[in-house]
């Protein structure tokens, strides 16, 4: 159109008119016939293929999705009680080990010495105490003889027969001799104290000495060895090995709330189940019971503990990994549902394209809680019959016409079995 304009002017000017009179018909011709080129060249836009589906109502189940942490049931940390050398190791790190199998030996000897000192002492006290139950017997002996004397004196006196000196001095025979036995009940007395405690310092050397040979109180899998054969030990140091009990295992997680009346009503039935996946496996689904609930709402979170165990023969969970958990609580009756595919993020939230009668397209926000199966619950946005876009959202815009490759099915068929 510039080109034109400027042929006109030149057909103004007063030299060279001719000439360019008929340059510029030329070039107005050559426009108008561009422009007529143009509008002819302006067609309808192409339909867009898509795959549909109509909104059916269904009955879904009311799940909760949480994130769990899987905890060993039982973690002990075995450290040694005494000090020594660690003279061996009988496992190998990341062993499964049983209740009561030998895992570690401690240099024995100097509690084997202190153990055979003990047993020297005691055999001295068991001989002090038979002496000095020798000494009550002859003492006791004795006693009797000095008391009878001492009767049998009485009488001669009443006769006259002997002098009352005589008399008084078998009566102090005889009290010494009783003071004599009575101290040979107290030192039999302090020879059973004395055995007594030795007896205890045995058994304490005995413990000790026990302590030398550390056995597994609980089945698990052992940890890293942090202590290595070779090195001193000392008393309730650092954990030589960690071992946890992983089957059965448990996985903690949260729930909202907002779910809590529900998770009260379950709390005492016994088959409270629940679906665990790891990410490394997502269609590996394993089974556990709810086990715990805690008592208070953190108030942080506005969530509540929840526990589950799960048996674990394959150790499939281990301590520390996450795992995706579903819990079942109920079951919504005639819930609007379509392909999860259908529903796509858009700037104020979540929007389907719903495929009107004239096969054009409009855009929808929908309000969806939850999904389950392969579908998602509508709670706002849609009514059963209307017909979605499930594939080929990328290339749609508001009003787009759109061409349905396949005949329109329900929600339902819409999702392939696994």
């Amino acid at each position: 159109m510039t080109e034109a304009r400027k042929a006109i002017r030149a057909i103004l000017r007063p030299t060279r008119r001719p000439r360019l009179l008929a340059l510029g018909i030329a070039l107005l011709g050559m426009s108008a016939f561009g422009c007529e080129k143009k509008q002819q060249a302006a067609k309808p836009a192409p339909e867009i293929p898509v795959v549909v589906a109509k909104v059916t109502q269904r009955a879904m189940p009311v799940q909760i999705t949480s994130v769990g942490n899987v905890e060993a049931i039982s973690s002990v940390s075995i450290r040694s009680q005494i000090a020594g050398q660690l003279m061996e190791v009988h496992f190998k790190e990341g062993d499964f080990v049983r209740v009561g199998q030998l895992l570690l030996t401690i240099d024995s000897r100097p509690y084997q010495a202190l153990v055979e000192q003990a047993k020297n002492t005691i055999i001295r006290d068991q001989a002090q105490l038979s002496q000095a139950e020798a000494n009550l017997a002859r003492d006791s002996a004795q006693e009797e003889y000095a008391r009878r004397k001492a009767q049998r004196y009485t009488t001669l006196l009443d006769r006259g027969l002997i002098s009352k000196e005589s008399l008084e001095q078998s009566k102090a025979q005889a009290a010494a001799a009783a003071q004599l036995l009575s101290a040979d009940r107290a030192a039999i007395a302090t020879a059973k104290a004395t055995l007594a405690l030795d007896q205890g310092t045995l058994n304490g050397a005995n413990l000790q000495l026990s302590y030398c040979t550390i056995y597994s109180p609980i089945d698990g899998r052992t940890g890293a060895v942090m202590q290595k054969a070779g090195n001193l030990l000392k008393a309730a140091d650092i954990p030589i090995v960690v071992i946890n009990q992983v089957d059965p295992i448990y996985v903690n997680f949260t729930v909202p709330q907002q779910y809590w009346p529900e998770v009260k009503r379950h709390s005492s039935d016994r088959a409270f189940r629940v679906a665990a996946t790891t990410p490394q496996s997502p269609g590996e689904i394993l089974q556990g019971n709810v086990t715990f609930v805690d008592n208070a709402v953190d108030p942080a979170t506005g969530t509540i503990h929840l526990r589950a165990t799960f048996e674990n023969t394959q150790n499939r969970l281990w301590p520390g990994l996450f795992v995706n958990i579903v819990m079942t609580l109920s079951e919504q009756a005639d819930a609007n549902v379509v392909p999860m595919q259908a529903i796509t993020e858009g700037q104020n939230g979540s929007i389907v394209y719903v495929v009107k009668p004239d096969n054009t397209v409009e855009t929808r926000q929908v309000v969806s809680n939850r999904a389950g199966g392969g579908f998602a619950v509508i709670e706002k946005g849609l009514v059963p019959g209307e017909i979605v876009v499930t594939d080929g959202q990328t290339r749609l815009t508001k009003g787009a016409k759109v061409q349905i490759k396949s005949d329109v099915t329900d929600a339902t068929s819409a999702i392939q079995p696994n």
